[in-house]
């Protein structure tokens, strides 16, 4: 699969609770968005965030370390990323959902 060198990223910021069917959201975007062909995704962890409501989420404070910011990121042809917006709209509830234009430099095999 080749992604074109002028793509977009998708960018779903969620939190650690967050579910889709009963399973993890991120784990339902990710396995969805491979299930659809999309070229790739990455769950990123965050420490410290908050949202909508305010609430901190921080893994300092052992109470609160619960519920930490996601970022789930998905790279692919604009249209395939704008393709998969209304799957990606029944997973969700509530989260962010961002999308940028990105030049991508290298995609898949390269030197080791």
């Amino acid at each position: 699969m080749q992604i074109p060198q002028d793509a977009a990223l998708l960018r779903i910021f969620i939190g650690e609770n967050d579910r889709a069917d009963g399973h993890p959201l991120y784990e339902a975007i990710v396995l969805k968005a491979r299930a659809e062909g999309l070229a790739g995704a990455t769950v990123v962890r965050g420490p410290m965030g908050f949202g909508h409501s305010s609430h901190l989420h921080t893994s300092k404070i052992l109470r609160l370390s619960e519920d930490l910011p996601l970022i789930v990121e998905i790279v692919d042809d604009e249209a395939r990323i704008n393709a998969f917006l209304p799957v990606l709209d029944k997973l969700m509830g509530s989260g962010l959902v961002t999308i940028e234009k990105v030049k991508v430099l290298r995609y898949g095999e390269g030197k080791t």
